[in-house]
Parts: structure tokens; C-alpha cells; sequence
């Protein structure tokens, strides 16, 4: 990492007014002023000097993992032992790519396609086992969930399956390139699908009860598997693959619309029909963890439910091309919720999932506050459920407790990097805490 960054990282200077440059050859003169500003920082760098910010080249990190699985890539027949996994695309919505994931490997390979189990991993574990799942793709309308012929039906029983399942499938080409998403994990090279065979089936009996409900409504289908104790990703992938709703109205969900769309149903339920009716807890609470290059902080205020999520980028992050700046975004609701999808996207529900869970779990109401650094470290995005298991993550550790709103704002200028004045500038829960005098204080 260049020098003069490590130096600013170390400061805790927010970088939102500086104009210092990360490096010596990127400085701009009179003499080197045209050369300079269309040159590729790329072509300067080729990974060698770090002048992103980053502390690997993304680029040398993608080619390198690929690499790793190559080799595996060469046939077009792919025996293996799926997660299971399923993958349903979004372009050309209502007409969509749907297919399985599987590696060409045979045994235990759950944890590939299992979020809630790579708190140990590290990116380049991640990358690494994601590439190896080979994407098969067949064009289908959303709609034909029911009489979608053999492929389908095979699509279900993987999503219906408990354990995973030995696989075949032929394609016409050779599987190429990678896909690495914002909202979704990310997933290895792909091909059309020409044929698939599907066998050592173990159904999850709690997906396979909602599956044969053919008048039992999706919302309803996610949260009895939920509250039946299904993780998260196995919810998600029975409503990509068009389990769950009424028998004339299912159809496939694109993987990433899904996510949100579980995270959101679910947190949704927790929120009006569970924390809403549970009393305040009666201190200020502070969680904290670092989790795959980013830190998360969870902030519990003794008042009615409300909550805020707010991302930072520094310089050189996977969201923030910028050399200089800091990039901050975030969102918030009221207690009576929002109307809107949240500009941020899909971090935004699935923190919310994560705190729901905890504040259900205790059977307690509080006003939250999210806050997230990404450091240089976080090179590729990963998908939402580093959100998710960040902040779940964070509120296993043991907390900071106050009762005083002074407290938590020392406290948190030791742990983040950015500076107050800049988080208060952009949250509004700081910003009313600060300057809204509650009631009770009059009837202390």
C-alpha cells in the first residue's frame, strides 16, 4: 500500500477535503498536465505499486483464482456433487438464463453455496471455491415453473434437496468467463446447458411441506420455513426457484431480486409483528466486528424502533474508483417504516435482517444505527451476505454499554476511522440524538 495512504489510514482523516495525491507519478504539473490525466492508472501500476489504494490488485486476484480452477474447465461434461445450487439470471427479464452451479468434484460440498459458514474464509478461499461451481444455462420464461419440462424439475429437486447431490450435466461449449456481483456470491465460468441428470436426492421436508401447499401464499411460505428454523440462503434459493406462492402465480425470481426479497419479507415480519410489541432496552449498546475487510458497528439507543444504515468507501475500495475521497451512502427508516426501495440497495435489508434477528431473539426494542467502513482490503464485492454475516457477526461480540449518549461518542471516535463530524453530517439518528431533547427528561 503506497506510503502516503498508510500514513492518512493511520491519521483517521476522513480524505472528504483532501486533494493529496497517493502517489508521486500521479501528480499533476504544468509540463506533464495532458500526458498524465488520460493515462490508465492500470497501465502505470500492472499491480505492482498498489497506486488504487488496494492492498492486492483485484485484477491479479480474479486472473489468479481463475487460474486455479482452469484447469478443471476443459470438458464439456461436468460430473460433480452440487451444494446443491441454483442460479436464475435477470437480463431479459421475463425471459431468463435459469440453470444449476456444480464443480467438477465429488463429495461434501455444502459449504460452497452456504453463506452463514464462511465466517473463517478469506476472500481469496471464497473467489477461489465460488469459481469452481460451473453454471449451466437454459433460456426460460419465469413462468414456467410448473410445466417446464425435465431441466426444471430437476432445477427443483436441487432446491428442494437437503444435502448435496451428484450431478451431470452436458453443455454445448466449453464453460467461460466469471460472474462477480454486488448482491450475489460469486459464481464460476458458464456455458448453455444441453442436458442434466440429477440423483442421491435428500428433500428437505421443511421445503418440501410448503412446496406441495399449492394455496399457501410465498410470504407465508418464507416465513414458516424461517421460523421453522431454515437458514437464510435455503429460503432464498426455494424462492428463486418458484417453490413457494399459489400454484398459478409461481415463477422464477432472478437470484438477486430474491435475496432482497427475503431479507426484506422477513425483517419486515420481525419488525411490526414481534419488536414493535417488546419494551426498550434501557442502555446505550455498541457492537463491533471486522469481518473480510470491513468494519461493522452496530449502535442500540434506548428508544423506540428506527433504524439507519450508513456505508463508507475509502479510497481504492471495491465502490469507490475515487483516488482521493471517501464515498458515503446510507438510508434510513421511521418507526413506521418505509414505502420505497432503499437507494443503497440490498445491504441496506440485509443488516436490517441481521439486527431484527437479535432484537427478537432478546425480546427488545431499540432505535439502531448501522455504520460500515470498507477498507482497502475489501478488493471484489461478494455479494449482500457479507453484510448480513458481518453484522450478526458483530452482535455474537460483547457489547459496549452506556447510559450516556456522550459515552458512545468517544467510544466511537476510538473505533472508526472516519470522523465524527463526517458521520454526523450524513446520520440522521446522530443528528436528532444530538440535538431532539427527549421527553422523559423532563420527568426524570
Amino acid at each position: 500500500m503506497p506510503k502516503k495512504f498508510v500514513k492518512k489510514f493511520r491519521k483517521k482523516v476522513p480524505w472528504l477535503s483532501s486533494v493529496q495525491t497517493l502517489d508521486p507519478l500521479l501528480e499533476l504539473t504544468p509540463e506533464n498536465h495532458v500526458e498524465r490525466k488520460h493515462r490508465s492508472i492500470c497501465l502505470v501500476c500492472r499491480g505492482t505499486k498498489l497506486l488504487c489504494g488496494k492492498s492486492r490488485c483485484p485484477i491479479l486476484t480474479k486472473l489468479y483464482n481463475y487460474k486455479y480452477v482452469e484447469p478443471m474447465l476443459l470438458s464439456k461434461e461436468i460430473d460433480g456433487t452440487s451444494p446443491p445450487a441454483i442460479f436464475i439470471g435477470r437480463y431479459g427479464y421475463p425471459y431468463v438464463s435459469i440453470g444449476p452451479l456444480i464443480p467438477p468434484t465429488h463429495g461434501d460440498t455444502s459449504i460452497m453455496d452456504n453463506p452463514e459458514k464462511w465466517h473463517e474464509l478469506s476472500i481469496d478461499d471464497i473467489v477461489r471455491m465460488r469459481f469452481s461451481l460451473i453454471r449451466g444455462k437454459k433460456r426460460s420464461h419465469v413462468k414456467d415453473t410448473v410445466r417446464g419440462g425435465r431441466i426444471v424439475d430437476y432445477l427443483h429437486e436441487l432446491a428442494l434437496a437437503k444435502n448435496p447431490a451428484d450431478s451431470y450435466m452436458i453443455l454445448r461449449k466449453e464453460p467461460k468467463g466469471v460472474l462477480i456481483d454486488s448482491k450475489t456470491q460469486p459464481i464460476g465460468p458458464s456455458a448453455p446447458l444441453k442436458d442434466l441428470k440429477i440423483s442421491s436426492i435428500k428433500t428437505n421436508h421443511l421445503i418440501e411441506k410448503v412446496y406441495y401447499d399449492e394455496d399457501l401464499k410465498a410470504i407465508n411460505a418464507v416465513l414458516s420455513l424461517y421460523k421453522n428454523g431454515l437458514n437464510v440462503s435455503s429460503i432464498i434459493r426455494g424462492f428463486s426457484a418458484g417453490l413457494f406462492g399459489l400454484i398459478n402465480e409461481r415463477k422464477f425470481v432472478p437470484t438477486r431480486w430474491s435475496i432482497t426479497a427475503v431479507d426484506s419479507l422477513i425483517s419486515r415480519f420481525l419488525i411490526n409483528k414481534e419488536i414493535k410489541q417488546y419494551s426498550v432496552i434501557d442502555s446505550y449498546q455498541v457492537y463491533v466486528s471486522d469481518f473480510l475487510g470491513d468494519r461493522f458497528v452496530v449502535i442500540l439507543f434506548p428508544e423506540k424502533w428506527s433504524y439507519e444504515f450508513i456505508e463508507a468507501w475509502f479510497p481504492g475500495t471495491t465502490w469507490n474508483p475515487d483516488k482521493y475521497n471517501i464515498a458515503i451512502g446510507g438510508d434510513w427508516e421511521p418507526y413506521w417504516g418505509r414505502t420505497n426501495y432503499a437507494e443503497i440497495g440490498g445491504c441496506y435489508y440485509a443488516a436490517r435482517l441481521a439486527v431484527t434477528e437479535y432484537l427478537s431473539k432478546i425480546k427488545k426494542q431499540a432505535k439502531v444505527l448501522i455504520l460500515r467502513e470498507s477498507y482497502p482490503d475489501h478488493i471484489l464485492p461478494l455479494g449482500v451476505w457479507h453484510v448480513r454475516e458481518g453484522v450478526r457477526t458483530a452482535l455474537k461480540k460483547k457489547p459496549y454499554i452506556t447510559f450516556s449518549f456522550n459515552d458512545i461518542i468517544r467510544y466511537l471516535s476510538e473505533k472508526m476511522l472516519v470522523s465524527l463530524d463526517t458521520w454526523f453530517k450524513v446520520s440522521r439518528i446522530l443528528r436528532d440524538q444530538k440535538t431532539q431533547m427527549q421527553i422523559t427528561y423532563w420527568l426524570k
